[in-house]
């Protein structure tokens, strides 16, 4: 959903021999260089826990503001006046095309950067301050509607109660329409993932072998439709550790042909489920933090996903 990022400003670090010793050890000041700065700024955002690809994503944008006025420019020395043309540069005479969302991105990491130098004491005045925040709306999810939800699930039903049934179908579709979760996900489920026998009723437990995700994990309902369908799935391709133990395009074509079978004209795809899901849960007015969990992502992500969820609730009443 997110578009690739550009690799000069945001990959291109500047290696420690190429920082000087008196840079590397002085502490900062006014007259520091834009270039020294920067380093700290990224060393104080590890520091903070932040991830290694949003120091490079933050740091990257400051050095491209030091390709424009110079990485060897005293930070005091540098306007309001320069950022402002920076950013007319980049948008307009750089000759390199530069989406609203990369450069609302951009002019955030400018006014977090500058935020730090006065919060830190290095600079009296914030040279980012006029500078307004761009906010970007992202486009809205495609998703399906009540009548396509009940077309897919008829004809996924069809196909698993056929002449020759196939309940591989309906157990892919209805896993992602009652579940909400990620094709990555998806793809990861092994069959000890899922406890029909726990306390609380049938579970699914969403794992994550990076420990740097592990935040993601989270256990979600499932549903007798879909233990059923399942337990008639378990019996026809006896699966011995993957749920799904096929290659992410196979289960993209099989999505595609549920969709055709049901004459939808939109492209089934894991992507339009996760969204249907979580939309089907909003507009019935699940709790929104029962929502957030089930979706496994953070609070501050939860912003731009309640918002789409709100204007896609509007859209599609």
């Amino acid at each position: 959903m997110d578009e690739p990022l550009e690799d000069l400003p945001l990959f291109s670090y500047q290696t420690t021999s190429s920082i000087s010793e008196s840079e590397a050890t002085t502490p900062l000041k006014s007259d520091s260089s834009l270039s020294a700065a920067i380093n700290a700024w990224g060393e104080a955002l590890e520091a903070q826990g932040r991830s290694i690809h949003t120091v490079k994503a933050f740091t990257g944008d400051l050095r491209l503001v030091g390709k424009f006025v110079g990485t060897g420019q005293p930070i005091n020395q540098i306007s309001t006046s320069d950022l402002k043309n920076f950013l007319d540069w980049m948008l307009n005479r750089r000759g390199v095309s530069c989406s609203p969302k990369t450069y609302a991105r951009r002019i955030t990491s400018i006014k977090a950067f500058y935020r730090w130098l006065v919060e830190t004491g290095v600079l009296q005045e914030d040279a980012a301050a006029p500078i307004a925040q761009q906010s970007v709306i992202s486009p809205l999810p495609e998703v399906l509607t009540q009548e396509e939800v009940e077309a897919v699930v008829k004809s996924a039903e069809l196909m698993r109660k056929g002449s020759a049934p196939d309940a591989r179908p309906y157990t892919l579709l209805k896993l992602l329409l009652d579940t909400g979760i990620k094709k990555g996900e998806c793809l990861n489920i092994h069959l000890n993932h899922i406890d029909l026998n726990a306390v609380d009723g049938p579970i699914l437990f969403i794992r994550y072998g990076s420990v740097s995700k592990r935040y993601k994990e989270r256990k979600i309902d499932l549903t007798a439709d879909w233990i059923e369908a399942y337990q008639e799935y378990l019996k026809q391709y006896e699966p011995a550790n993957q749920l799904f133990p096929w290659s992410p395009r196979r289960l993209e074509y099989l999505l595609e042909d549920i969709g055709k079978a049901a004459g939808v004209e939109k492209h089934l795809s894991f992507e339009m489920c996760r969204w249907t899901a979580v939309l089907i849960d909003y507009v019935n007015g699940l709790d929104h933090d029962r929502i957030r969990q089930k979706l496994g992502i953070s609070k501050i992500q939860w912003r731009e996903v309640g918002n789409k969820l709100h204007r896609l609730a509007e859209k599609n009443a």
